[in-house]
């Protein structure tokens, strides 16, 4: 069973397709719908239909709204001045239910409930009791309605951010030189998000409140026409004027939004290059140059404020106006007998719920200006001209095409000379392996990138056909390797996740993940088919890669990487063997006279060569509040040391050392070995070390204990900071402290601490601690040599080098893989390229960071994972010197075909 992607083995600088996609390729891997060009029409592309849900139950919820309004004028007049009982009537009617007709369908009136009679204290209740529970109605709807909307902005937000995600990685190779990664990381991270939250409201919030601002007006005008003009007029003058002074408030945002990108650019590149700025003194400049942009944004920000503020004063200055008007204008109409009490308290109580909505909707229209512009500076970022074209079908190629290489019409981009140049033709059969050479010129790494379909020709066509339709058609190891975060094995595997092995498990992800327009494959199911790689499963694959990458050279690096890796193996067979070298390793020691090198654990031992904390804990710790200089304020600790009469001896020492060091520090450079020899105090520790030291008079112990100069304490090596302060006693009480110490630091039970036994493996002890089961005397000059050349002969003794390494695999590479060196990056990209088992494997300037070419070369043209076709693209000669048949292509794209043993022949 081949593994693959749709790509075809023919290869002419564009990616052809097979054709639909297979089960193995499902439709998520089809490029990503563009941007649509207007936020709105975004908007409602993905979600009209939970729109127009929710604005169904905002039309629902107006009825019981205005009911609100309404009932606080039958409080009052009905019940509390009694109106519903002027002429003498005992009941009232609660709760009746009467139809009128107009006149133009007949007329009339339909009783259709004639409600409960009620006396005026019982009507009182009534009304009252009504009144809360359409409080309580309109709270539900107001709830629900917020709910979804939030609901609604974080799928968008999250269909937004996958999209634009899958659309950077259609990114062209001239956009990847022109964004920076630092501002495209900045955009979906962060500036999305106002993008997102205001989705929920582009649509529900102006129709929410703009119709409760409508059924208020219309309330009030129902309830006197001149009182509801007065505030339609202060309401159309607010809609009227606010939204235009804000219009200046837009463009300042966009500038602010433009300038913060580009400072989180510009700290980026800093970072990126902090070695160069360092050497070179750059350090003032920056900081001047970073003040600058900094005084820039806070310029456009106080700005924004001065404008925003002011009109804030207006809005609600213009707020305030219409109370008056109704105190004045209403007051004057009820004294005169044309408004009644209720009305006028039911139009004051009506008006106090208009001028949030309006606020809230001028505050919508802010934000609609604001997120559009926004949004349609991302859609810049991710213009169609900056991405790839999708992936199209083409056609297949006959038989008598297939293993050729042909260049017609070739026309490259030389990098370093910025200029474009033609290649002269040339066809020949495809050599099984052959190198492509441009000595002086970047020409063979335009072709490679050509070749790979990363890169364009400027022009003409590049052809490689290595057959074998439907696999893989080719690996490719760039210049600079490039490594992501995680271990050595995840990036041995990246290129062999292509597709999940079976559907998600939780059905309610995938729902929600098609719902947001995300893709429903999960990261957590299998992705790699061991079986098709020839492996029974991931440990048979372990040892697979194991083999590739010790071919190509990393198989010192892996064991060694393997020897600081976590042992993981209690209770399996390999354990029992390790268990079984460790005591081989000791006893080879004894015998050659070197025992003495390594200071074994032993329970009621001090070992000399660990820290006062190692041996207290005798003991590796499995909670992190027991670690480094935590474990001197963690309370279970320190109240056993306390009982043990143990934490002032420590105190005192820490205070001893403390006194030493600063005086032996002081006048010192920060950088200075110095620091390094006695790493108890970091430098830009001593002044906080040397006022605490001030503040202890002589030989006195105060109570709390300063919780530094503990962990100084507990960080102490006496044959390594040689200071003199460490005497027998209190290392006999520091080893009788241990017992309590594994009972006292438990949780639930567990111990929280992994003791050391010599019969088991420490599973989080490195696998080298557990070999030697102690800490080796570095004091004696060749002590590391000499053990490390025990350890080897142990491995190899219970066959343990390939269980090593693979622990090795676990390695982590760093940011960017700077946990390893350009040859060990450079051979794990070989290896990631050559374990998708391509049909061909490009190699673009990697061999530059490897000296041992020739076993290189030899691994990828022999052995599983041999591809069909090897090409080197190199601008030496000496990268390319183990190809049998070489392209040299000149700095005038005059092209020659050298074979071993042979003239050069002229294409």
């Amino acid at each position: 069973m081949a593994i693959g992607s749709r790509r075809r083995a023919c290869i002419s600088g564009v990616v052809e397709d097979d054709g639909p996609s297979s089960p193995d390729h499902p439709s998520g891997s089809t490029a990503p719908p563009l941007l649509a060009p207007r936020l709105f029409s975004y908007i409602w592309r993905h979600s009209k239909r939970d729109q127009l849900a929710i604005c169904a139950v905002v039309l629902a919820s107006l009825p019981f709204y205005f009911a609100s309004l309404d009932l606080p004028k039958r409080i009052v007049n009905d019940a509390i001045t009694g109106k519903a009982y002027a002429h003498g009537e005992v009941t009232a009617p609660f709760l009746a239910l009467e139809i009128d007709w107009p006149a133009s369908l007949g007329g009339g009136r339909i009783h259709v409930f004639d409600g409960f009679q009620l006396d005026r204290l019982e009507l009182l209740l009534g009304l009252s009791t009504l009144f809360l529970m359409l409080v309580l109605s309109n709270g539900a709807f107001k709830f629900w309605i917020n709910l979804q909307k939030g609901m609604l902005g974080e799928r968008m937000l999250r269909r937004l951010r996958f999209q634009l995600f899958s659309l950077m990685l259609r990114y062209s190779p001239q956009a990847q030189r022109e964004v920076k990664s630092s501002e495209t990381a900045t955009i979906i991270r962060d500036e999305v998000e106002p993008i997102g939250s205001f989705i929920g409201d582009a649509i529900v919030t102006p129709l929410h409140l703009g119709t409760q601002a409508l059924t208020t007006l219309a309330f009030i005008l129902m309830q006197n026409v001149w009182l509801g003009l007065a505030a339609g007029g202060m309401v159309g003058v607010q809609i009227a004027v606010i939204p235009r002074l804000r219009r200046q408030i837009i463009g300042l945002s966009r500038q602010r939004q433009i300038a913060s990108r580009a400072f989180a650019g510009r700290v980026a590149e800093v970072l990126d290059g902090l070695d160069t700025v360092t050497v070179n003194e750059g350090e003032r400049w920056e900081r001047s140059e970073i003040s600058g942009r900094l005084h820039g944004i806070y310029d456009l920000r106080m700005r924004i404020y001065k404008r925003k503020f002011a009109v804030k004063y207006l809005n609600n200055l213009l707020a305030q106006i219409t109370p008056f008007l109704f105190y004045a204008i209403g007051g004057m109409f009820a004294l005169k007998g044309r408004l009644d009490i209720g009305q006028l308290v039911a139009v004051l109580a009506a008006y106090r719920d208009l001028p949030p909505p309006l606020k809230e909707l001028i505050d919508w229209d802010q934000q609609r200006l604001d997120v559009e512009v926004k949004y349609e500076t991302i859609a810049a970022q991710f213009a169609p001209r900056l991405l790839r074209t999708a992936e199209v079908s083409a056609p297949g190629f006959s038989d008598d095409s297939l293993n050729h290489l042909a260049f017609a019409g070739l026309i490259l981009h030389d990098p370093q000379e910025d200029r474009s140049v033609a290649v002269t033709d040339i066809a020949l059969p495809l050599p099984p392996r052959f190198a492509v050479v441009s000595p002086g010129s970047g020409l063979a790494h335009a072709a490679a990138m050509a070749l790979a379909g990363l890169r364009p020709a400027v022009g003409g066509s590049l052809r490689l056909d290595v057959g074998g339709g439907g696999v893989r058609a080719v690996g490719y190891a760039g210049r600079e390797p490039t490594l992501f975060p995680g271990s050595i094995r995840d990036n041995l595997i990246y290129g062999l996740r292509v597709a999940p092995l079976a559907p998600p498990e939780d059905p309610l992800y995938a729902a929600e993940a098609r719902r947001t327009g995300n893709t429903p494959e999960a990261s957590a199911a299998p992705w790699i088919d061991h079986a098709a790689l020839g492996a029974a499963d991931a440990c048979g694959f372990d040892r697979t890669m194991l083999h590739l990458v010790c071919r190509l050279g990393l198989e010192e690096d892996l064991y060694r990487f393997g020897l600081t890796a976590r042992s993981r193996c209690e209770g399996t067979p390999l354990g029992t063997r390790m268990i079984a070298a460790r005591r081989f390793l000791r006893e080879e020691l004894a015998h050659s006279g070197h025992a003495g090198l390594v200071l074994p654990f032993e329970r009621r031992r001090y070992n000399a060569r660990a820290t006062i904390a190692e041996n207290l804990l005798f003991g590796v710790p499995v909670d992190q509040a027991l670690v480094g200089r935590d474990l001197a304020a963690e309370p279970r600790f320190r109240a056993v040391l306390t009982d043990l009469d143990l934490i002032d001896p420590l105190w005192r020492l820490g205070v001893a050392i403390a006194r030493t060091l600063v005086d032996l520090f002081r006048g010192v450079a920060p950088g200075d070995g110095l620091f390094r020899r006695f790493s108890l105090i970091e430098p830009e520790e001593l002044p906080e070390v040397e006022r605490l030291l001030g503040a202890i008079p002589e030989g006195t112990v105060p109570a709390p204990h300063t919780p530094i100069f503990l962990a100084i304490a507990l960080s102490y090596v006496e044959p390594v900071q040689r200071l003199g302060l460490l005497d027998d006693a209190l290392r006999r009480r520091v080893v009788g402290a241990r017992d309590p110490l594994h009972e006292a630091l438990r949780t639930r039970g567990v111990p929280d601490v992994e003791a050391f036994d010599p019969d088991r493996i420490n599973m989080r002890s490195s696998m080298l601690d557990n070999l030697l089961f102690g800490r080796i005397d570095a004091g004696h000059g060749l002590a590391s040599d000499v053990i490390q050349a025990a350890v080897r002969g142990a491995v190899r003794r219970f066959e343990l080098e390939d269980d090593v390494r693979v622990r090795g695999l676990d390695y982590a590479v760093g940011n960017r893989g700077q946990a390893l060196t350009q040859r060990q990056r450079a051979l794990i990209e070989i290896g990631r390229a050559a374990l998708r088992q391509p049909r061909a494997i490009i190699i673009d300037g990697t061999l530059r960071h490897i000296s041992d070419l020739d076993r290189v070369i030899a691994t990828l043209s022999e052995g599983p994972y041999a591809p069909g076709c090897l090409i080197v693209c190199a601008e030496t000669p000496a990268e390319a010197a183990a190809m049998p048949v070489q392209i040299v292509i000149g700095a005038t794209g005059r092209t020659e075909i050298l074979q071993a043993h042979q003239e050069p022949v002229t294409a």
